[in-house]
């Protein structure tokens, strides 16, 4: 039973991380078009995920301000990640969110994931 939930938990986690991969990748593609690889696109989605984590766990609590400083956290890893600047960052961010939350939205409907990727706030 345990080695069953573990498994099914290591799918999941595996699954998101891949859609926030794919995710980050097609941002960067899309706003830079140079230095992108799928390796630095995973990356930068398991080191988004856990400047999130991080952040949102110290101070997600705070009205406004605890989800902005964790977005912000989350497009710096991005912005240290890519070259471009903050702009540049916020634009891959962006594409990154939306790949996700329209690959999610088709794999939730077929009942296959639930709606969360790792590297990529949903």
């Amino acid at each position: 039973m345990i080695l069953q939930s573990l498994t099914g938990s290591l799918i999941v986690l595996l699954v998101n991380l891949i859609i926030g991969t794919i995710a980050i990748y097609a941002g960067a593609r899309l706003i830079i078009d140079a230095d992108t690889d799928v390796a630095r696109a995973a990356v930068t989605a398991l080191l988004g995920a856990l400047a999130w984590a991080i952040v949102s766990f110290f101070f997600g609590f705070i009205p406004l301000l605890g989800p902005l400083l964790t977005l912000l956290a989350w497009v710096g890893i991005i912005n240290w990640q890519y070259p471009g600047g903050w702009g540049t960052a916020a634009g891959i961010g962006l594409v990154a969110w939306l790949v996700a939350v329209a690959a999610l939205v088709v794999l939730n409907s077929l009942g296959l994931v639930g709606f969360e990727a790792l590297g990529v706030p949903t």
